[in-house]
């Protein structure tokens, strides 16, 4: 079962949450090197962000030091080859497709799975998670 945001006609982003797939946003919602909060059924929040090389991420969106929902505010960057995003609190890093804290290995956040969804092919997948 897919879940769905306000229907549009172009690309969609979408979430894997347990067995379904949540719509978040259209893709052109997402530009490259920005993020973007969402709101998820169940009252959490994932920030989702697009690499200039077209990729997608989705992690928790809350800072696990700060505790604010704020890592889709934060800056994006790579080390030694790993996409992360830097709190814009305290500046940690996380790593964008395992989650784990490059400056703390004792913290993590929580990743999604991503995909593509087009209206004319709702299985069509394009991204990481």
């Amino acid at each position: 079962m897919t879940t769905s945001a306000p229907e549009t006609t172009g690309p969609q982003v979408q979430l894997r949450l347990g067995e379904d797939w949540f719509t978040v946003c259209g893709l052109d919602r997402l530009l490259p090197g920005r993020g973007v909060a969402a709101l998820l059924p169940d009252g959490r929040q994932a920030a989702l962000f697009r690499d200039r090389g077209g990729r997608l991420y989705a992690v928790d969106n809350r800072d696990p030091f700060g505790g604010a929902a704020v890592l889709s505010r934060g800056l994006l960057g790579t080390h030694e080859g790993r996409v992360f995003v830097a709190s814009p609190l305290l500046k940690q890093r996380y790593d964008l497709r395992s989650g784990h804290c490059l400056d703390d290995e004792t913290a993590h956040v929580a990743t999604y799975e991503v995909r593509v969804a087009t209206p004319s092919c709702p299985g069509s997948e394009n991204g990481a998670g």
